[in-house]
């Protein structure tokens, strides 16, 4: 495909603060818990960063919506801020499966769930995902995932994730285009190249489809084939 017609495939608009504040305005804008949440996340100092936007959020949340899962996995849990919008979208009776290994960070989470009454719809295990991934029953069929952890362990994060995913289920990852950082061929970090890696490996399986979208620092949605 040469420039000319590259470009008349690009439209992806710019974004500003105005444009931005648009955009979540006229979504599923965040409510005061999750307003409260984002500024004890953002107390936190630099680290705060890792938090999910508010526009990702309600994606997300809807999405769970749509595909109404009785299982979701989420790996990386942080201050509860994007397992809060997952167990929103939950319907009556659905679990949330957490994983994640900082008791100082996910202590925050529980009392944001509890305060969002949707604490009876999580479970929080403390402990390296792939070993909670691991010891889940044999017959455990996962309906939507949403992967944002360390990023040189997402391909081994997806692979305990695919053999679980069910005929109609859905995993998301966050992060994947990474500020751009992605294409830009002097970034030789570790982070960047496990992303680069793990967007081929997706690409590359012919088990899976998957699309990447430009929402917050870029979600890939996968499927199975």
């Amino acid at each position: 495909m040469d420039n000319t017609q590259t470009n008349r495939f690009l439209r992806t608009l710019p974004q500003t603060e105005e444009f931005y504040r648009y955009v979540v305005s006229h979504g599923c804008p965040p409510d005061e818990i999750l307003e409260d949440l984002t500024r004890q996340t953002q107390a936190l100092g630099d680290i705060g960063r890792m938090q999910i936007p508010a526009e990702q959020g309600g994606f997300l949340m809807l999405l769970t919506r749509i595909l109404a899962p009785a299982l979701a996995v989420e790996i990386g849990t942080f201050t509860g801020y994007s397992s809060l919008w997952i167990a929103r979208g939950l319907p009556e009776g659905s679990q949330l499966l957490c994983c994640d290994v900082s008791q100082e960070w996910t202590d925050i989470a529980r009392s944001f769930w509890e305060r969002a009454e949707v604490a009876d719809k999580i479970k929080l295990v403390l402990a390296p995902a792939a070993q909670t991934l691991a010891a889940l029953p044999k017959d455990t069929k996962v309906d939507f995932a949403f992967i944002d952890a360390d990023k040189p362990a997402y391909i081994s994060y997806y692979e305990a994730l695919v053999p679980l995913l069910s005929p109609r289920g859905v995993i998301a990852v966050d992060n994947v285009l990474w500020s751009g950082q992605v294409i830009d061929t002097n970034d030789t970090s570790a982070d960047t190249q496990a992303l680069r890696d793990f967007n081929s490996h997706v690409a590359n399986d012919p088990r899976t489809m998957q699309v990447i979208l430009p929402i917050g620092d870029g979600v890939t949605l996968i499927s199975l084939a």
